[in-house]
């Protein structure tokens, strides 16, 4: 996607602060801004606009407030920067749980948007992969904690060795254009079924 395409919602109560993220957006090139100074209208905007990134500007954030954006930044799962006036580690620590890409304390200036958005962009990409990547190796830990146990079963009922048992369930998830870890999974699930 071209950036200049991209969608962004800008979410201010401060219409004036607004402005000025709107203003380093435009002059960086992007036409597709939107922004919300209604608070209680963000959920409904988000869901029409359907933004490829968000900027939230909140000028003091207090607890119930953060805990809303945190919210909509969990469910989102897109590049968000925050800029905030003051801060602490908590706050900080609970934005990043929480997915904020960019956390900005006392730096809303119009120059600085276009290289703060950059830099969300490429953090939640980076997480993005990251997270991936984790979840990926998770399901490969599974799927091969689930051949393991099919091969011991097989080894167990047809009395054969491991690599024999291995071939077998190769054999059979390719006979069947189904994933090893499928066949596997049936195995375990008929052999459960067979227990007394």
């Amino acid at each position: 996607m071209n950036q200049p395409d991209l969608s962004i919602l800008i979410i201010d109560d401060n219409a004036i602060r607004a402005s000025i993220i709107e203003e380093g957006l435009r002059e960086a090139g992007y036409s597709r801004v939107a922004v919300v100074v209604d608070i209680d209208a963000v959920a409904r905007v988000v869901e029409q606009v359907a933004p490829d990134v968000v900027m939230i500007d909140l000028e003091n954030p207090n607890r119930d407030r953060l805990e809303h954006f945190f919210s909509l930044s969990r469910a989102l799962e897109r590049p968000i920067a925050m800029f905030v006036d003051r801060s602490d580690t908590s706050s900080i620590e609970a934005s990043v749980a929480a997915g904020v890409s960019a956390y900005i304390v006392d730096g809303l200036r119009k120059e600085r948007v276009k290289p703060i958005l950059d830099m969300a962009i490429s953090r939640f990409n980076a997480f993005s992969a990251l997270k991936r990547e984790l979840r990926e190796a998770r399901s490969e830990l599974e799927d091969r904690k689930v051949i393991e146990q099919a091969k011991g079963i097989l080894m167990r009922s047809r009395n054969i060795g491991e690599a024999d048992a291995h071939a077998l369930l190769r054999k059979t998830a390719m006979n069947q254009n189904k994933r090893m870890a499928d066949i596997a999974q049936s195995l375990i699930t008929a052999a459960g079924l067979l227990e007394p």
